[in-house]
């Protein structure tokens, strides 16, 4: 979040040091351009202060960043992979494509991986529960993927390929450590 210091300098002592108390709900930079303007209009704080200041600063900045582990980049890119089969699924059973119904099923598939690879790739820890309603929801219908085989292997490999990248990716979203528990 972007913060004008502009407007925090339009602030009374009073209100400015309201971004200072513990628990507040300001953003850190907020609070940092708090610290600052109090300091140039020549108010003192004590070296106790200012460590407790600048401990809750560093906090709130822990707490707002979000790391993204390389098991979720690379769940993200197996997923993305996952989505790039897809397509050459479609590609190879284009009759696939014969009503809107199926357009629109095909789309919101599509936009459902993409989606999900994206979320994991910012490191959205909720996705993966997510993923892993789908991935079930998705076994359930692999009857119809033994049927592929005997239409057309190939697509039929694909799927199973896109299965196991799926599941893959799911199970290297559910080792990654939590990282309040370290």
């Amino acid at each position: 979040m972007n913060v004008k210091k502009s407007v925090l300098e339009n602030k009374t002592d009073q209100e400015l040091e309201q971004y200072l108390k513990e628990g507040n709900r300001f953003v850190p930079q907020a609070n940092q351009y708090a610290l600052e303007i109090l300091k140039l209009r020549g108010r003192n704080f004590s070296d106790v202060e200012l460590e407790k200041i600048n401990t809750m600063i560093t906090e709130k900045r822990k707490s707002e960043e979000i790391v993204v582990s390389k098991s979720q980049k690379k769940s993200a890119n197996l997923m993305y992979l996952s989505a790039g089969l897809g397509v050459i699924n479609i590609l190879l059973l284009p009759n696939t494509l014969n009503t809107t119904a199926d357009i629109i099923t095909v789309i919101f598939t599509f936009a459902v991986l993409i989606g999900t690879a994206a979320l994991i790739g910012k490191g959205v820890d909720w996705i993966k529960y997510v993923l892993l309603v789908l991935v079930l929801f998705g076994l359930l219908a692999y009857s119809y993927t033994i049927q592929l085989f005997y239409i057309n292997p190939i697509v039929g490999l694909i799927n199973i390929v896109q299965a196991v990248l799926q599941i893959y990716a799911l199970v290297l979203l559910f080792r990654i450590p939590n990282p309040t528990v370290e």
